[in-house]
């Protein structure tokens, strides 16, 4: 009932109103609401990226609390930038095939 809810009450993206075109964040909250319904697959193919965001997200939260990270933050520094690099290109691969 909760996820019916949340579906019905999605934020609505305002660089897509007032272009018209997708942004790079476009899907992700369906792909969380996918998550919360347990499909994975359905959440890897509206937002690739969601899991891995969640995931350095939560890793972050962690080190502030517990310091998991070495003292150059390198673990962090890689998995920005590999979530960065992945929402990039399956955003250049979407709009690829959406718009060609």
């Amino acid at each position: 009932m909760a996820n019916a809810w949340l579906q019905d009450h999605l934020l609505p993206c305002p660089f897509k109103y007032l272009t018209g075109i997708d942004c790079p964040g476009c899907g992700f909250q369906r792909a969380v609401l996918a998550l919360f319904r347990g499909d994975i697959s359905q959440s890897i193919a509206l937002y690739p990226a969601a899991i891995p965001l969640m995931v350095i997200i939560l890793y972050t939260l962690g080190n502030r609390f517990y310091k998991l990270d070495t003292p150059k933050n390198t673990i962090r520094k890689t998995a920005y930038i590999g979530v960065a690099a992945l929402i990039m290109v399956s955003y250049g691969l979407k709009m690829v095939y959406q718009y060609y």
